[in-house]
């Protein structure tokens, strides 16, 4: 029997005290241990940033990649490897901003990852500029007069962009955000989980004071339907008093990206046996491009 236990690592987190990661990193050890999931069927892909050290202090397979290409690698690593549960972990900047273009592709394509972006709407490892979801007029030390940015909105982005698993959680509720981890690794496709939380250090606007009275569940009211995605839409633009979090959008009906790859109808890549082409192969391939 899997057991939290199981994910121990003797890399203690260096995140500040009181920082939001901490209940994300509870809450997706304790998802992976109630699905039965044990650390080897696990791969845990990070970027750059605090929330993107996870992996270090996980006991589970890992990789740390550059700034912004965390998708793009766990993409590699799904198709490598579909028999893996593969799972994203990084910030705001990293998934939104450097890795803006492969959010809306991993998107599109629905390709079968979990990706916890873990937004507490602020760059907290470079000490405090505004992100890509700051709000406009967030004032930093590089943001004096303010962002004139407007922030990105990655719930309505995915919802656009025909997304199958559109959710929010925040880091003040670890047994939701349990619950929203483990619906997500059922998923069939991609799986966007948009964490919010706060930066003690650098974001203290948006503390759990703020957000607390704010956060309402949707799955509360059992009118909404997160099959509609008209809904769905209007749920993404509700921001200020009244924050939903929980499944916003989910559709079981489109084939992951993987489902449709034939290369991989007999099974994982890396199970395959290695083929090597003939002479007279590679001699008809060059001769394609004479």
């Amino acid at each position: 029997m899997v057991t939290v236990k199981d994910y121990f690592s003797p890399v203690r987190p260096t995140w500040c005290t009181g920082c939001g990661n901490f209940a994300i990193w509870n809450a997706l050890k304790k998802a992976l241990a109630e699905s039965g999931l044990a650390p080897h069927q696990v791969m845990l892909i990070s970027g750059i940033g605090c929330g993107s050290k996870l992996p270090d202090y996980t006991t589970a397979n890992g990789y740390l990649s550059l700034h912004g290409r965390t998708l793009a690698v766990a993409t590699g690593a799904r198709l490598a490897n579909h028999r893996l549960k593969v799972i994203c972990t990084h910030g705001d900047g990293d998934g939104y901003g450097e890795g803006g273009n492969h959010f809306i592709s991993a998107v599109r394509r629905n390709i079968g990852l979990v990706d916890i972006v873990q937004n507490n709407r602020v760059y907290g490892l470079t000490k405090g500029q505004y992100s890509p979801t700051s709000p406009h007029g967030f004032v930093t030390k590089t943001s004096p007069q303010g962002a004139i940015e407007h922030p990105f909105n990655p719930l309505t982005i995915a919802l656009a962009a025909n997304g199958t698993f559109i959710s929010r959680g925040w880091s003040g509720d670890v047994e939701h955000l349990t619950w929203l981890i483990k619906e997500a690794l059922h998923h069939r496709g991609y799986a966007l989980i948009d964490v919010l939380q706060p930066c003690v250090t650098f974001n203290r606007v948006y503390s759990y004071d703020w957000l607390r009275p704010r956060v309402y569940k949707v799955q509360d009211d059992p009118n909404y339907d997160p099959g509609d995605k008209a809904a769905a839409f209007a749920k993404t633009q509700e921001w200020g008093e009244r924050i939903p979090i929980g499944i916003l959008y989910r559709t079981e009906d489109v084939p992951a990206y993987e489902e449709q790859v034939p290369a991989l109808a007999t099974g994982p890549l890396v199970k395959q046996p290695l083929r090597v082409k003939t002479m007279a192969e590679y001699e008809r391939l060059k001769q394609e491009y004479l």
